[in-house]
């Protein structure tokens, strides 16, 4: 199993912009991308995984405003994929996501491969 733990993503409206009709990943988007990669290095995750897997996400607001938990899942799991962990996000067969309830601004995620 894998665990890392990933920074706050930006909200989904801000991780895409229109561009001359087209849907493109903002400026926010492309460094919270990054910043996900960089993390996969510094936590020494396992990469290309190119199996069926079952992915849990504990998150962390960074504040006690209200959220809507859906919108956390696009732009982190994009940037996991961008990062080389998975080989593609259509990998994911059983997903998971719940609040935790401390505040932190981060997501703690568990991947592991189904059998």
């Amino acid at each position: 199993m894998i665990e890392l733990t990933l920074p706050w993503p930006p909200s989904i409206n801000g991780y895409w912009r229109v561009f001359n009709g087209r849907a493109i990943i903002s400026e926010k988007g492309r460094a919270y991308r990054k910043a996900v990669a960089d993390q996969v290095l510094i936590q020494r995750v396992a990469r290309h995984i190119d199996k069926p897997v079952r992915v849990v996400i504990e998150a962390y607001r960074p504040d006690n405003r209200r959220r809507d938990l859906d919108n956390l899942l696009k732009s982190s799991l994009d940037a996991l994929t961008h990062g080389g962990v998975l080989e593609d996000d259509s990998l994911i067969k059983d997903l998971r996501i719940f609040w935790s309830g401390d505040v932190g601004g981060m997501l703690k995620v568990q991947i592991e491969v189904i059998e």
